[in-house]
């Protein structure tokens, strides 16, 4: 029998604090409290599958309008996880990558997370990228600009600019797109979130809310995904099950 397909990269959007906190009476910063508890487990959970890449949606550029309370705790829960799991993820061989407008993070944030990418930049294990202050809709305005810039300084031939070009523009470059995207909290969406990169992953939408989102559910995740058959616009293959109208 043929190994079950594994997904290189897989993309999650960690949704569902709030109202984990809410129905507990308790607030909103110990719902992103307990959003921590499950990172360690769904690390050691892909590491085990053979997953490659591992991309978490932590904060969104529309999450700035949030109180500026529950975003400063964002931000220092944000510290302490990276300076608590530093050695663990050191030790377990991960690579910590960042996307996003990162220059709008706080400073100590943005210390500790400058600290965790230059402690683990030579590791080759699993690649985990946090997007912070992301938006996709910026990034591909970003890398517009970028090119549009190019051009006009006679750097580039517009002619030549084709989906390769904007790719290496991307903050993701270099890395392969996800093939899984996972979204915890019930909701069907994106939420602007690799919006090019996501262009033909397979969707995995789950009612759990994230904290209690544990390595059972991420199995099921992947079981989701083993059932499926990527064609990528190309014809079915016989006998096997199909995933979308591609």
């Amino acid at each position: 029998m043929s190994q079950l397909p594994v997904p290189q990269h897989i993309a999650i959007i960690m949704d569902g604090n709030g109202r984990w906190a809410a129905r507990r009476g308790l607030s909103r910063s110990e719902g992103h409290q307990a959003g921590a508890e499950p990172l360690r487990a769904l690390l050691t959970a892909a590491r085990k599958a053979g997953v490659k890449y591992l991309t978490l949606y932590a904060f969104s550029t529309e999450n700035w309008g949030r109180p500026e309370e529950e975003v400063r705790g964002l931000f220092e829960l944000l510290s302490k996880y990276l300076k608590s799991e530093l050695d663990e993820l050191l030790a377990t061989g991960v690579r910590l990558m960042a996307i996003g407008e990162l220059e709008d993070l706080p400073p100590l944030a943005a210390e500790a997370l400058r600290s965790a990418l230059e402690a683990s930049a030579d590791n080759r294990g699993l690649t985990l990228t946090l997007a912070l202050s992301y938006g996709s809709r910026a990034e591909l305005t970003r890398a517009a600009r970028l090119l549009a810039a190019e051009a006009a300084a006679g750097r580039l031939d517009p002619r030549k600019i084709d989906e390769q070009a904007l790719e290496d523009r991307l903050w993701t470059a270099g890395q392969p797109a996800p093939d899984l995207l996972i979204r915890t909290g019930g909701d069907m969406r994106l939420s602007n979130f690799l919006l090019w990169q996501c262009a033909y992953a397979e969707f995995y939408f789950t009612p759990t809310l994230w904290p209690d989102f544990g390595p059972e559910d991420f199995e099921a995740a992947l079981a989701s995904y083993r059932r499926r058959e990527r064609r990528f616009g190309l014809a079915e293959s016989p006998g096997l099950p199909t995933a979308a109208a591609d």
